[in-house]
């Protein structure tokens, strides 16, 4: 599921910052207590840039830094591994929105090889249910008007059936249908690959698909959800 990834040395080198950042805390704070017994205030002061004070949890307690900075460091530990999983490719975007609300929590997983081969097994054995969610919402959201993320959802999952690979966001079917408005103003259609695009001036769109065999796998997903 990972590539190329070592997860004994992501959680030995997470364990060893955090461990050295403690013990720099710590120091920190014997170091202002000195400061602060001969006059010369804290390192919170002492250490900033002149009338610039900033937050920084190096600065604060002990206990409450820590919890801070290890919720921050296991957050963007766990987005690159999904990431590097693939299985945000597989997501629509309200799975992908879900997938990072959750790690704004307090309580997230600790950094950790069971949780991290835990966390990962339970995505790999829900994924083909994860992407035909992902087809459902697509089609359900589609007719109620024009959404970007949607249509982006929608050929994502598109390619992933035809077996290619997944377009880049920065060149997918929204970045090149905006590019095409904006070079051609005077049509209201816009086709490729995959997609016949007719765009109405009211901010609407007719989106037919062009390969026949893509859609009738699309359609075989969504039937076994609604018959």
């Amino acid at each position: 599921m990972i590539c190329s990834t070592s997860i004994e040395r992501i959680v030995t080198g997470r364990n060893a910052a955090l461990a050295q950042t403690e013990a720099l805390i710590q120091q920190l704070g014997d170091i202002s207590t000195l400061t602060r017994s001969i006059g010369g205030i804290t390192a919170q002061d002492w250490a900033m840039k002149q009338d610039f004070r900033c937050g920084c949890w190096l600065m604060e307690k002990r206990e409450t830094a820590m919890k801070a900075i290890t919720r921050n460091l296991d957050r963007s530990i766990w987005r690159d591994l999904m990431k590097k999983s693939g299985m945000l490719s597989l997501m629509d975007a309200e799975a992908r929105n879900q997938w990072y609300n959750s790690l704004e929590k307090d309580d997230i997983p600790a950094i950790s090889e069971e949780n991290i081969l835990n966390t990962f097994e339970q995505l790999h054995q829900s994924k083909a249910e994860v992407f035909e969610h992902g087809i459902i919402n697509v089609f359900k959201g589609l007719s109620w008007g024009w959404q970007r993320d949607r249509l982006a959802d929608l050929e994502r999952m598109l390619m992933i059936l035809d077996g290619k690979p997944v377009p880049d966001n920065r060149a997918d079917v929204t970045r090149r249908l905006s590019d095409h408005i904006h070079e051609s103003r005077h049509s209201n259609h816009y086709e490729d690959e995959m997609f016949a695009i007719k765009y109405f001036q009211k901010g609407t769109a007719h989106i037919t698909l062009k390969r026949t065999e893509l859609l009738d796998k699309l359609n075989d997903i969504i039937t076994r959800h609604y018959p």
